[in-house]
């Protein structure tokens, strides 16, 4: 998926509202350049003067070894999977003490179980680091939402990933299978349309047919990405992750 430089300059115009990136922090480079994740990690240190430290592969299969290193290094935002980070709530329950530097935690790449992070929460709380949930493809740069977790999203066992709102300069349509809006509380499939949707998949023609469509209800000329994923809309406007349509 060719994705322009543009496009990830303005995902970090797009999220500065969310967050208070810094010269001063410190990310990690955790996840292969193969994925999407790494654009983030990567970008989001330079882009704001940071420090990148990039993790070596033994370590990154270590949560113990890597708990080392966040304290060692300090590490102020830390980008995860759910499951990777589940394991790093168990070495942290080991070893015992504060968080260290960390002034965020950004969870991708995965459904996030929210109550999973009870243990974590119970121990540091949710000021510093901050828990955040973001949904999103590598066909609209990275990330598509965002959602700041709360004791609420933590305390019901029912809850199921909750991805927020969509950033500033993106919109997401849940869509029937006809193509129509569904209403608030009913499962749709989402569609991304704005500033982060690619042009295509390189030399894939019919595939890129078939994804990337004119959107409807967005002003003449906008293009939507047909993700395949399954959302509902709850009543303050926020998002809930489903699954994927072909499960």
């Amino acid at each position: 998926v060719p994705v322009p430089h543009a496009a990830v300059v303005r995902l970090f115009a797009a999220t500065a509202e969310h967050f208070d990136f810094r010269a001063d922090d410190v990310w990690t480079l955790f996840h292969s350049y193969a994925f999407d994740f790494s654009v983030w990690e990567i970008w989001g240190a330079l882009l704001h003067g940071g420090r990148v430290v990039v993790v070596p592969y033994s370590v990154s299969r270590s949560p113990r070894e890597f708990l080392e290193l966040l304290h060692r290094e300090g590490v102020t935002v830390l980008n995860q999977t759910p499951s990777a980070f589940e394991q790093l709530v168990d070495a942290d329950l080991e070893r015992g003490g504060d968080t260290g530097a960390l002034r965020y935690v950004v969870f991708g790449g995965e459904a996030l179980r929210p109550a999973r992070l009870r243990p974590w929460a119970d121990r540091h709380g949710l000021d510093r680091p901050a828990l955040v949930n973001m949904y999103g493809i590598t066909e609209t740069t990275v990330h598509v939402t965002h959602h700041r977790l709360t004791r609420a999203d933590l305390d019901d066992p029912h809850r199921g990933s909750v991805i927020g709102s969509p950033l500033a300069d993106l919109r997401v349509h849940l869509l029937d299978p006809g193509g129509h809006p569904v209403p608030p509380g009913a499962t749709g499939e989402m569609y991304v349309s704005g500033a982060g949707v690619a042009a295509g998949y390189l030399n894939r023609p019919e595939l890129t047919a078939e994804r990337f469509l004119d959107d409807p209800y967005g002003p003449p000329g906008t293009r939507m990405y047909r993700s395949g994923d399954l959302a509902r809309r709850r009543p303050d406007g926020t998002l809930d992750y489903l699954g994927r349509a072909d499960a």
